[in-house]
């Protein structure tokens, strides 16, 4: 069994991912500096003798002797990410050094959680891991899209020039159990709108698209990725290639909540995507992946969540 690390690893993403690694008997450790995570996300976990949590912030060094290192540090939703830019960058770019110098000296396999949103507002769709993205690099959203594209070519930087065992994933619009209720994600703002019975925020004519998938099945191809062929480094592409536009979200929700809530719209964004849809030939073919989980058990599963979290909705 490997000691594992994992950065980010009280976020929604993380925690499902350290409940993974635990049950399958790594010696985790699990590194947050809880801004946007939550050491109630990994109560359940304190009592394993297999799992520790270190409250750390992944823009200082970190000195532990680890066998993986999965870093997912950083906040990935615009109203967490845009409340402090410039520490968003940071936590993208010193982060992703200092645990690639962690990796370069325990000689661990380290595997880094980049976004869909280095392909910015895509002319190419759906998106393959060939493109390289329309971004804005002085827009809202820059903070998030080019730290991810910056730490993307650190990790290739020190594969080439330190041979370090480097994986890199894509992940797209992810959701499920742990999601926090004010991240301002689609998924989340569309189920808490609904289980309090306001009006239903919809930016722009709800026409544009998502691709989402569900949090099981994402931390299920993250693994397989940390477990390829080390002549394999992606990026790769990890999502559910199903598209749906807004209103056909916030239909769906609707039908699973109930209740009475009218659509509501509002200006899109800055610098908000039009499309964004995974092509995952990628991870079919070289990690024999594919999601399992439909939209709408995912959405069920994920409402039930927030109903029995925050009874007060």
């Amino acid at each position: 069994m490997a000691k594992v690390l994992v950065t980010g690893g009280a976020g929604f993403l993380g925690s499902h991912l350290c409940d993974q690694l635990v049950e399958a008997g790594h010696e985790v450790l699990c590194v947050d500096n809880f801004f946007t995570g939550s050491k109630a996300n990994v109560a359940h976990l304190l009592g394993r003798p297999n799992f520790e949590l270190i409250r750390h912030d992944v823009t200082f060094p970190l000195y532990v002797e680890v066998d993986q290192i999965y870093n997912l540090a950083c906040p990935a939703s615009p109203v967490h990410y845009q409340h402090d830019p410039v520490q968003t960058t940071k936590t993208s770019v010193h982060g992703a050094i200092n645990m690639l110098g962690l990796a370069k000296r325990t000689r661990a396999r380290i595997l880094q959680a980049s976004t869909s949103e280095v392909y910015g507002d895509p002319e190419v769709h759906p998106q393959p891991e060939s493109y390289w993205g329309k971004v804005n690099p002085i827009g809202v959203r820059s903070c998030y899209d080019e730290g991810k594209r910056c730490a993307e070519t650190l990790f290739f930087d020190y594969w080439r020039q330190h041979q370090l065992q480097i994986k890199v994933v894509r992940i797209f619009n992810t959701y499920g159990p742990r999601m926090h209720p004010n991240d301002g994600r689609v998924v989340s703002n569309f189920i808490v709108q609904a289980l309090r019975g306001e009006d239903i925020t919809i930016y722009g004519d709800g026409q544009q698209t998502r691709s989402f998938c569900y949090v099981d099945d994402l931390i299920e191809v993250m693994q397989r990725m940390m477990g390829s062929p080390g002549d394999f480094t992606g990026p790769v592409n990890i999502g559910n290639p199903t598209e749906l536009t807004m209103l056909e979200l916030a239909e769906r929700v609707l039908a699973i909540v109930g209740g009475s809530s009218k659509l509501v719209f509002k200006p899109l964004p800055p610098d908000d995507p039009k499309q964004r849809q995974p092509d995952i030939t990628l991870a079919r073919t070289r990690l024999g992946w594919e999601p399992k989980v439909s939209v709408e058990d995912g959405l069920r599963q994920t409402v039930a969540f927030f109903r029995q979290k925050f009874p007060a909705f």
